[in-house]
């Protein structure tokens, strides 16, 4: 059987679940990996908590969060093939606050590189994207995901701005008028996406779909195949709903929450 798993800087490796088949490099990737998910679910659970979720003695756990000792290469491919879609959509509700008038803070996740490099796996297993040749995202909440994922998938990390670098003659650009009368306008280098490329449109938050919009219209201008369309954070039906009217692509978050 294989399944995912990557090196500790997150780029993750396929490797078989038929330990013995391993290399020590791939051994000692493997185990650290397996302590990056540990120290990163200990900051939201007590060691009973996390005790329960992996099934392993608390004492066991302390050591390995606290770098006293590795988990054998056995127990870290089960610790690292547990962390799957459910799981960091509870880590991220555990992390994301959201204050009276309905705006989230998701600081602590964007900033947060080791939970980002446990997303981009389950963005490549859990939502039938099709595998993408560019990320593409906009500037600048969107690039810390944007270019985990583009990572994970050997993709190339491109994003739309809503000025013009200097230097650059030729742009796709995309305008549209907001509600609130504002003119949004993003820009992306014309040379950024080559005609035919599939494209998956990543971001950190989707509320009413108007920045998907715009890098949808911007990959379709360039002659992309949209692979998909992927959110951090939905906040209500709005935005998923209105991208998911733009594209037959697949279109989805890892959690919605009510702004």
């Amino acid at each position: 059987m294989v399944t995912r798993s990557r090196l500790s800087t997150g780029i993750f490796m396929f490797v078989t679940l038929g330990i013995t088949g391993m290399n020590r490099a791939e051994k000692a990737s493997l185990q650290l990996q397996a302590v990056a998910v540990l120290r990163m679910l200990k900051q939201t659970r007590t060691y009973e908590e996390l005790s329960g979720l992996t099934a392993l003695p608390a004492g066991d756990l302390n050591r390995y969060v606290n770098g006293h000792v590795l988990p054998g290469a056995q127990r870290a491919g089960e610790i690292v093939d547990q962390i799957g879609r459910q799981e960091l959509a509870t880590e991220l509700d555990a992390r994301i606050r959201v204050d009276t008038e309905g705006y989230i803070d998701n600081s602590s996740v964007v900033f947060d590189q080791s939970f980002l490099n446990l997303v981009a796996p389950v963005v490549a297993e859990s939502y039938g994207f099709e595998t993408p040749d560019v990320v593409l995202t906009a500037a600048t909440d969107g690039i810390t995901l944007g270019t985990t994922v583009a990572s994970h998938f050997d993709a190339r990390i491109v994003y739309a701005k809503k000025s013009k670098e200097t230097a650059v003659e030729e742009f796709v650009e995309s305008r549209q008028r907001l509600a609130s009368g504002i003119e949004l306008t993003y820009y992306l280098p014309a040379s950024a996406i080559a005609d035919g490329e599939t494209v998956l449109i990543v971001d950190d938050l989707i509320r009413s779909g108007e920045t998907q919009e715009l890098l949808l219209d911007i990959a379709t201008q360039a002659g992309s195949q949209i692979g998909g369309v992927f959110a951090l954070i939905a906040a209500g039906d709005e935005g998923l709903a209105r991208a998911r009217q733009l594209t037959d692509a697949p279109v989805d978050a890892l959690r919605t929450v009510e702004p």
